[in-house]
């Protein structure tokens, strides 16, 4: 299938440029969407201050702001929003680019950037690397890294489903206040609207404004039950997970300059494995629990999405010491059920042969 429209249309991809490492520029334009973004547009009750004050960077979007504009703002959380934006534009700006920004800000210790700008960056930086991309699962799988995924079970199936909409689906059926008033008293019933994403509605995932509305079926294989007791497994070919596994692999070779192979796998098997990356928070502590030879109960073991192996075309991309071995990965739900991917992750416990 050739894709003939613009996913992710509101992301800001097109107000960037690009340089000739083929790293993403941030312009006035990109500052003006920022600008125009929920947590930094007006509103009714912004004083003349700040209506000044944000007229004036949509038209200079560079400009520098003296702090007695700042403290002229009525409202302290206007004025502290102000603050945190102007400070990541100023080192997005000296950055050059927002790969290299990104770098910095998590090779830098304490983040106190806001996780939505972070997040913003992070699905720039992924619509241009599936500029050409033409597999829905992998556009969709790429969402994972900058929106949490709640993980459902159903019928043998391990689906994805966007956090924020399943929730907003939930609370309010997809019907705003009236829908929530609704919901509270009982006049109407919860009706998740939300569609298993593959090949028969993938045109439908490419032209939607709502793409958060598709699940994304992570199910690495199926178990058949035959006669006289005995079971099949059947891989999936067509699982999200190994969409996903190509997005990381675009990931890293993009920030990294280094090409990887990625493969999920059911279990490591391997007694004396030297080197593992956990793609989340919980992920990262029961692989280091299960390396260290700690008790893990079967409980935990259940927040397992998936296992990966990451493999380096070239071994002397790797540290000697582990050159020619493989890596693992690890991906797994909190306790709520939610999947929290932190993309870094890779960028920065690889074992690389020399800094990047």
């Amino acid at each position: 299938m050739t894709v003939t429209t613009d996913f992710w249309p509101h992301c800001g991809y097109h107000a960037l440029e690009r340089d000739a490492q083929g790293g993403l520029v941030p312009t006035a334009g990109y500052v003006r969407w920022l600008l125009a973004r929920p947590e930094l547009a007006l509103v009714p009750e912004s004083c003349a201050a700040e209506i000044a004050l944000h007229e004036s960077l949509v038209a200079a979007p560079f400009r520098s702001v003296a702090a007695d504009e700042l403290a002229a703002l009525a409202d302290s959380d206007a004025r502290d929003n102000y603050a945190v934006f102007l400070r990541f534009r100023d080192a997005l700006h000296r950055a050059g680019t927002l790969e290299a920004y990104y770098l910095q800000l998590m090779r830098g210790g304490a983040i106190d950037v806001p996780a939505v700008f972070i997040d913003a960056l992070v699905q720039a930086v992924l619509r241009h690397l599936l500029n050409d991309c033409q597999d829905a699962q992998e556009a969709r799988a790429a969402e994972m890294l900058f929106r949490p995924q709640r993980i459902t079970r159903q019928g043998g199936q391990m689906l994805a489903g966007d956090r924020d909409t399943l929730d907003m689906l939930n609370e309010t059926a997809g019907l705003g206040h009236m829908g929530r008033l609704l919901l509270e008293s009982g006049a109407l019933q919860p009706r998740i609207d939300m569609q298993v994403l593959g090949p028969d509605n993938a045109v439908q995932y490419w032209q939607s404004k709502q793409s958060h509305r598709f699940l994304l079926d992570l199910t690495h294989e199926l178990t058949q039950d035959l006669s006289h007791g005995l079971t099949f497994k059947l891989t999936r070919a067509r699982s999200g997970l190994n969409a996903l596994a190509r997005v990381l692999e675009r990931w890293v070779a993009h920030f990294l300059g280094v090409r990887v192979r990625i493969e999920p796998v059911h279990q490591i098997t391997d007694t004396a494995w030297r080197w593992h990356v956990g793609l989340d928070v919980d992920a990262t502590a029961l692989l280091n629990d299960l390396y260290q030879g700690e008790a893990v109960d079967a409980e935990r073991m259940q927040h397992l999405v998936s296992l990966f192996t990451l493999t380096f075309d070239n071994p002397a991309d790797m540290r000697a010491d582990v050159a020619g071995k493989p890596v693992y990965l690890g991906l797994a739900t909190d306790a709520q059920g939610v999947v929290r991917i932190k993309p870094q992750n890779l960028l920065l416990n690889l074992p690389l042969a020399s800094a990047v």
